[in-house]
């Protein structure tokens, strides 16, 4: 083998047999004799495992927090030491190294990894080729098992195919109330105890505007979606304006809520039930998981339209759970949409997907944002090549909290 290889591969592929397999050296004959080791999501979850079975901390963190507790970037960086200063293996297995972290923490990793590769081999397998690490010699992907090499990077080429030919479905009320601004925030500062988190933030958001939210991991993003979704109690304190409803003003969390879509690639965590893709869609109307009230035939002909647009009626009979990572993402994605709310909250949808399976999500989000009256707030650590938002608020942190400025574009990390 060269010195250092990626593997490409789609969300497709059975990443636990596929380490199984080059560690055996079934697809790698030359690592049989070589001491190995791990750096993956599943080596850190393991580690969790351990720290919440038995109080055994054996991966540090750099504050020597446990890492169940610490930050994405604090964990990669904690299991990298760790893989180093106890194993010095002969080669690493890097299983996705990228996912989830914020432009600092990835440069961080990067500048490691590459003072590593003068002396310790690098298997890379990604799902993104952007994150093909600028020092691997050979890339090769996968087909019917086999490895199949690329003669170069540029070979990575994407498909330009449209996934979403049919027009986007109407709303059910079709004049629903604007408000304009939909969000206001007045030199909005919050703290927890003696620590800051936001810093005389000011935005507003105007309906049909299309946002993205960034900033590195601990700058207040979450924060923000909390103060805008009504959860947050400390928004009591605030100068906000949350759907023409002054915030304090007796509005419950409800009156705020029922003017927002959300999806989080967490919630795919939530789903556990066997619902077909129409009652998912549906039960999008009622609010719920799952169907405790009988739909209207209106409702029913708007799941049908979404299932067409995503090209999947044909199988809206079918269990969502038996659906790949992308297409449960489609499902919840019209889902939260099937009332065009005034404003769809994201955050990090994409986390996890690969290459095709982001294109097709993002087609789907511009669309919306395209052929819909709905604001969409995009929450991500870095831009997102296919993603075209209108504009970009971007978190600084300070001394004093993240500070917020408005951005018309910036540079694809």
């Amino acid at each position: 083998m060269s010195k250092h290889i990626a593997i490409y591969i789609s969300n497709k592929e059975n990443k636990v047999q596929l380490i199984k397999r080059i560690t055996a050296g079934e697809l790698i004959p030359e690592l049989v004799t070589l001491k190995g080791s791990i750096f993956s999501e599943i080596t850190l979850n393991r580690f969790i495992e351990e720290e919440m079975r038995h109080g055994r901390f054996d991966v540090k963190t750099q504050t020597n927090n446990s890492l169940k507790n610490s930050s994405e970037g604090e964990r990669k960086r904690a299991l990298l030491n760790h893989i180093l200063t106890e194993s010095n293996p002969d080669y690493i297995i890097l299983d996705n190294a990228f996912d989830c972290l914020d432009i600092n923490a990835q440069k961080q990793i990067k500048t490691r990894l590459e003072e590593l590769s003068c002396t310790t081999s690098i298997v890379q397998i990604t799902t993104r080729k952007r994150d093909i690490l600028p020092f691997i010699d050979d890339v090769f992907t996968l087909e019917t098992g086999v490895f199949k090499a690329f003669k170069s990077h540029g070979d990575l080429v994407e498909s330009s195919k449209n996934y979403f030919i049919e027009a986007l479905p109407k709303p059910l009320i079709l004049n629903l109330n604007v408000f304009n601004p939909l969000i206001s925030l007045k030199n909005v500062t919050i703290k927890y105890g003696d620590r800051p988190i936001l810093n005389s933030i000011n935005w507003d958001i105007k309906p049909g505007e299309f946002w993205q939210l960034i900033g590195p991991n601990g700058s207040g993003k979450s924060t923000i979606l909390t103060l805008v979704s009504g959860d947050n109690p400390k928004g009591y304190q605030q100068d906000m304006t949350l759907f023409g409803i002054k915030k304090g003003s007796g509005e419950t969390v409800w009156d705020i809520k029922k003017n927002i879509g959300f999806y989080s690639s967490e919630m795919l965590r939530g789903f556990k039930r066997k619902d077909t893709l129409e009652s998912m869609i549906i039960s999008g109307f009622l609010d719920s998981i799952g169907l405790y009230k009988y739909p209207t035939d209106r409702q029913i002909s708007i799941a049908h339209q979404w299932l067409k647009l995503l090209n999947m009626y044909h199988i809206k009979d079918k269990s969502f759970q038996f659906l790949s990572s992308g297409h449960k993402r489609l499902i919840l994605l019209a889902r939260a949409m099937v009332k065009h709310p005034p404003l769809l909250i994201l955050d990090e949808p994409i986390n996890g997907l690969d290459d095709h399976d982001t294109k097709m999500f993002s087609e789907l989000v511009n669309k919306i944002a395209k052929e819909s009256k709905t604001a969409i707030i995009y929450v991500s650590h870095r831009k997102e090549e296919h993603i075209k938002p209108d504009f970009i608020f971007e978190l600084t942190p300070g001394k004093k909290g993240s500070t917020g400025k408005i951005n018309n574009s910036f540079s694809i990390n």
